[in-house]
Parts: structure tokens; sequence; C-alpha cells
């Protein structure tokens, strides 16, 4: 047997009989680089603290990730089709890896962000790269089972990010967490050469460039703007950066159109079920990572949990997600993607509905729920729209259907975070303002408490710090009169250290109700606009895909001369 799997599964004749384990592969792959955002949201502490971080500059150590990893995609997707699905997603782990070993020894935020934002270069190669081979190789009869478990993947990797970085960071700094990206990337390359076969389109038509570096420009602007505006102030930046992205999408759409062989068919979208599986996929991760961004912060500072507590408490999302998928898996083929798609989207608007009660005296336990919850409705509802998306795409435009389902994706976590952050942040300051009202407070400690959660507990110990050191200073003075008087100014510290404290805690406790809240609504309504859009008995993925598959043959044939290789009859069947 060679070492080195060489044969095209174009080519196969017949099912590939190691596509199981060229599975795992591709979710391994998928792993990495779903955790290498959520691993941070523990490690940031840490970083912060060593590098000496301003919030601007964390907030850009996280999102200098997000932004080439959902403004290349499309491109990139489509360039992996025409050269090679697998060649895109080595070169993807080699470009991750690379830049993960460059993120553990800088020393500065330049450095880090650098380092993250070539970290999500690779992880755009990866991504589309990973769903575009489980569909080339698995038979459409497989193929919903199949990404059943991605999706499934995909969910274990949000709750295992945080629990692997609290087990790193028990004995090493924060470096540790680029640095465990190594070796399972290196992994993952030695498994794609030997399990995984080659793929790519049978039509070797001419990329559309100019659409695919259109895309690139409004989505690029679209995240970054999402970024800038709500955390930094819709100042030139935000603005040029809407103008830029409005425009952008505005040509991309009018190119396309035009276009013969546009990166991507915009008609697409008139279709419901695709439209409606890609909304429902973009408002589900809106919700999944701005709740996952206030929880995990909830969990450390006001609950008090250690980064590896952390990861441990966030479990019972992971396995929810599992029996999640194991039902949509069982469901969806009986009664329709509709239903479980709905329920998905209700059970997820149901577990923010449930974090609305959470107040100052909530303990871990009032949480579980709600986590549980939410990882059923991920199993539900995600793996249904994103066979139905695959579906959409004919055999020659598998990486461009991977590209658009992670693009609507990564676009609905951005806004989740920026959208509910900006609504936490300023509910939280809003009732510490409120909860610290008429209180004596040294100046500038209630501004400084009010930036983030973590601030305000570190004003506390400032606060607690000065009251200890008074009160060291009372007990060593021989002056009884001056000793009382210090005494009290410690006495008067202390408890004011214990109230910012209190002020801090119940205040995020609140912000946290009144974002979920807000949450809540959104996915609420967006369930409602999702059931509106999909169609109630439509057709299966396999069957829109054949029609697609036949509208291209179609369409090939009457533009031959640009054909340079033809498809194999055997993948028709795939």
């Amino acid at each position: 047997m060679r070492l080195v799997m060489n044969e095209p599964v174009e080519r196969m004749g017949r099912p590939y009989a190691r596509r199981w384990w060229a599975l795992l592969v591709l979710c391994l792959s998928l792993l990495i680089i779903v955790m290498a955002n959520t691993a941070l949201t523990v490690a940031a502490p840490d970083m912060t603290q060593d590098l000496g971080l301003s919030s601007a500059d964390l907030q850009w150590v996280i999102d200098g990730y997000t932004v080439p990893y959902a403004a290349l995609m499309l491109l990139l997707g489509a360039i992996g089709d025409k050269y090679s699905r697998r060649g895109a997603l080595i070169l993807g782990l080699v470009v991750f890896g690379g830049g993960a070993v460059a993120g553990s020894l800088v020393g500065s935020s330049t450095g880090v962000i650098a380092a993250r934002a070539v970290m999500g270069v690779g992880a755009a190669l990866i991504m589309p790269a990973t769903l575009s081979l489980l569909a080339a190789t698995f038979p459409r009869a497989e193929r919903a089972k199949a990404i059943v478990l991605w999706t499934a993947t995909a969910g274990l990797a949000i709750a295992a990010g945080p629990l692997v970085a609290g087990l790193l960071l028990e004995h090493h700094g924060w470096s540790s967490t680029f640095l465990i990206n190594v070796p399972i990337a290196a992994l993952a390359i030695i498994g794609a050469l030997v399990l995984v076969p080659p793929s790519k389109a049978g039509h070797q038509h001419r990329i559309d460039y100019v659409g695919g570096l259109l895309s690139v420009v409004w989505i690029g602007s679209l995240v970054y703007m999402i970024i800038e505006g709500p955390h930094f102030g819709w100042g030139v930046k935000a603005v040029t950066a809407a103008v830029v992205a409005g425009v952008g999408l505005v040509l991309f759409v009018v190119w396309e159109l035009r276009h013969p062989r546009p990166v991507v068919d915009v008609r697409r979208f008139a279709n419901r079920r695709f439209a409606g599986s890609n909304l429902a996929v973009a408002l589900f991760f809106l919700a999944v990572f701005g709740a996952f961004y206030y929880l995990t912060q909830h969990l450390q500072f006001v609950l008090g949990y250690d980064a590896l507590d952390t990861g441990v408490r966030m479990l019972p999302l992971a396995g929810a997600v599992f029996v999640g998928s194991a039902l949509t898996g069982y469901l969806t083929p009986r009664i329709g993607m509709k239903i479980t798609v709905t329920a998905g989207m209700v059970g997820g608007t149901a577990a923010l509905a449930l974090l609305t009660l959470v107040d100052a005296s909530s303990s871990y336990g009032d949480f579980v729920l709600p986590l549980v919850i939410l990882g059923l409705a991920i199993g539900l509802a995600l793996s249904p729209c994103t066979d139905a998306i695959m579906g959409a795409f004919p055999e020659s435009e598998l990486g461009v259907g991977g590209a658009v389902n992670d693009t609507s994706l990564e676009l609905g976590g951005s806004l989740g975070i920026a959208i509910l952050g900006s609504v936490l942040a300023s509910s939280y300051s809003s009732h510490l303002s409120d909860a610290t009202a008429g209180s004596k407070l040294p100046a500038g400690a209630l501004s400084t408490a009010q930036d983030s959660v973590g601030a305000g507990y570190a004003v506390a110990q400032g606060i607690g710090d000065k009251a200890r050191q008074l009160a060291e200073q009372a007990a060593g003075t021989g002056d009884v009169e001056k000793a009382a008087q210090v005494k009290a100014q410690a006495d008067q510290l202390a408890h004011g250290a214990h109230q910012m404290a209190d002020a801090v805690g119940s205040s995020f406790a609140d912000a946290v109700a009144h974002t979920s809240l807000i949450g809540a609504v959104i996915l609420g309504v967006g369930t409602v606009l999702v059931a509106v859009l999909l169609p109630r008995n439509g057709r299966t993925a396999e069957a829109e895909a054949d029609a697609t598959d036949t509208f291209e043959s179609e369409a090939d044939a009457s533009d031959a001369p640009e054909v340079q290789e033809s498809e194999p009859a055997g993948s028709a069947t795939r």
C-alpha cells in the first residue's frame, strides 16, 4: 500500500474505502482553527498582563485572526476548487502552524496581532477545504451523516478551547496556547497526505479573480467595521470601512450577475432553502459567540473560576452538541430540515431567555441548563443548514460552497461579539455607575472600573491593597490619635473595596441578563424569518445538488472551448 494517497477521488469508481478515516483528519483540522479563538478568551488575562496590552490591543489580538479569515474564504475556496482542495488544506495547515510558532515567540502586541493575522490566512484556506473535501469524498447518501460529525466537531471545539487553554495555563505561559496548535497541525498534514484523497473541480475554467477580490474588499471591510465601530467608536475608520463595505458589496453583486463564471452565483440567494440556511447559520453563531464571550468572563471574574475550571464547566455545552447532532441525524430525514432547524433556533432562543434570570446570587448550577439547551440547539440546527448550503453547489464548486457556509458562520460570530459585546459593555458601565452612586471612591476609580469587569475587580483590589497598607501604617504608629485616624481611613477604604467588588459582580450579572435578553430577541426574530424562508416540503439537498449538477453540465457543454478536462463518469455518483 502506498504511503501517500495519490488517486484523485473523482477517478474512483466506488466510494473511497477509508473515507471515515479521512473525515477524522478533516475534523482534526477544523478543531484547531475553531479552538484558536475560543482558547484565547481564557489566555487573554495572562497575555494582557505579560505584554501590557491595552483594551484596544487585546481586541485586535482576538480579531486580527477574524478579518483575514472571513475576508479570504470565498477567493481561496475557489482557488482550492480549481487547483487542489487537499493542497489548500495542507498549505493552510502549514501557514496556520507557522503563524502559531511566530505567535508564541513574539513579545509585543504588534507581533501577536500579526501572528494571529497569519493564522487567520491559514484558517481561510483550511475551513472551506475541510467541507469541500468532505463533500467530494463521501457519496451523497452518506454526506449528511458526515456533515453531522463535522458540525459536532465545531461545537466541541467551542467548548474544548477553554479547557485545553486552562490545562496549559496551569503549568505554562500563554504562549503554550499557540504552540499546542503546531503538533496537531503536523499530525493533520501527515493524515491528509496518507488518508485524504486529492480532489479538484473536473472543469478548469478561469477563476473570477475580480469577483474574488471584490469579495475580499467588502467582507474584510464589513468585519473591520463590525469590530471597530462598537468597540472603538464610530470615527473615521469605522465610517470609512462601512462605506467601502457597502460600495464593495454593490460592485460585487453587479459583477457576479454579469460574469459568465462568477466566483459565487448570487442568484442562489433567491432560493429560499439556501437563503434561509445561511441566515440560520449567521444568526445562530451571532448568539453562540456572543453568549460565549460573556459567559466565560462571568465564570472567571464573577464566580472566580480559574482558566482550567472555566474550561471544565463549559463541557456540558460540548456534550449536548454531540447529542443534538445525533438527534438531527435521526430526525431530519424523517420530519424535514424546516422543523429541526426551527426547533434548534427556538432552543437557542430559550437558552438565552434562561440567562436573563442571572443575578448577583447566581451560581454555576444556574448556567448548566442554558448551556445544555444551547448545545442541543447547535446540534439540531447547524448540520441540516450546512448540508443544504453544500447541496446547492455543483461538484466543481464545493470549495466555494464551503466558503459560503463558513463566511456566514464567521460573519455571524463577529456580529455576535460586536453587538452583544457592545450591549454588555454599555449595560455593565451603566449598572456600575448606578450601583456606586454616592460612594466615596478614589479619583478616577469609577471610570477605570467601567472599562471591563476585569478592570472593575482590579480597582477593587487596588483599593483593598491601599487599605491594608494604611492598616499596617496605623499599627506601627506610636501616636495613638494619629493611629486611630489612619485606622479609620483604612477601614473606610476596606469597606469601599468590598462595596466596589460587590458592585462590579452585581453590575456584570445584571449586564449578562440584559445582554441575554437582547440576544434572545434577535435570535427569536431570526427564528421567525428562517421558518418563513425554509420551504416546508422542499427538495432534499441531494436532489437540489443533482439539479445543480445537471445545470452545470449543460452550461459546460455550451461553453466547451474553455473546458480542458472532463469530469469522470464515476464522480456523478458522489
